[in-house]
């Protein structure tokens, strides 16, 4: 896929949404013309807040590194999931959430249906081959009303999107640079998650996916 296969006004083409729920959705090649913008930020976000491995409440480490943005990041540890307005491992403020940032996430959920979405929370997760996220709710959020944003670079993925019990059946969904995936309203509690990534080279990433997760947490 290059650039020239999605020009501006072709991305608001419902053709260019792949429904997977009532309130899920797909969209392919959405975030390429905001490529360049989206890793300038995203390298200044991890000059401050490096990637870092997090410990689950279990006390096993997690597969995928994270970092995070905004005025709420996510962590993890053994005493449980959670915001914090402050990077543990800096004892600072995250980054500014990246002008680029949310610009594509109002973007994205906007084309999903989900207008004047403004994210106070980014999640930023790098996975090398093998890495993997067990299927989860993202619940930690204070109201469920607005959606998900999930941005997807680097080499490909597939993403489990589930039911409302860790038990129901999942869609399998392959992920390549550029797609993003929007859900919200009466999807928005459904399990995902992201299986073993397989080895593989991106010509910008490299060895690794790089998933930019944006949320209204606060």
């Amino acid at each position: 896929m290059t650039l020239d296969l999605f020009a501006e006004e072709d991305l608001q083409q419902p053709s260019r949404l792949e429904t997977i729920g009532v309130q899920g959705f797909v969209l392919r090649g959405f975030a390429l013309p905001w490529a360049d913008s989206l890793m300038q930020a995203l390298a200044g976000v991890l000059t401050q807040s490096p990637f870092r491995a997090m410990q689950t409440p279990g006390g096993f480490t997690m597969s995928a590194r994270l970092s995070s943005c905004g005025e709420l990041g996510w962590t993890s540890d053994r005493n449980g999931y959670r915001y914090s307005p402050v990077d543990p491992l800096r004892n600072q403020p995250w980054p500014a959430m990246p002008a680029a940032f949310l610009a594509l996430a109002e973007a994205a959920a906007g084309a999903a249906g989900f207008d004047h979405f403004v994210p106070d929370a980014c999640l930023i997760n790098t996975y090398s081959p093998g890495a993997r996220m067990a299927l989860h709710q993202d619940k930690n959020e204070r109201s469920f009303e607005a959606p998900i944003v999930s941005i997807s670079l680097g080499l490909p993925a597939v993403f489990q999107f589930g039911g409302f019990e860790r038990s129901d059946p999942t869609q399998r969904i392959s992920l390549f640079h550029g797609d993003i995936v929007v859900w919200g309203g009466v999807d928005r509690l459904r399990y995902h998650g992201v299986l073993p990534i397989q080895a593989g080279h991106h010509p910008v990433l490299g060895e690794q996916r790089i998933n930019i997760t944006l949320r209204k947490a606060g």
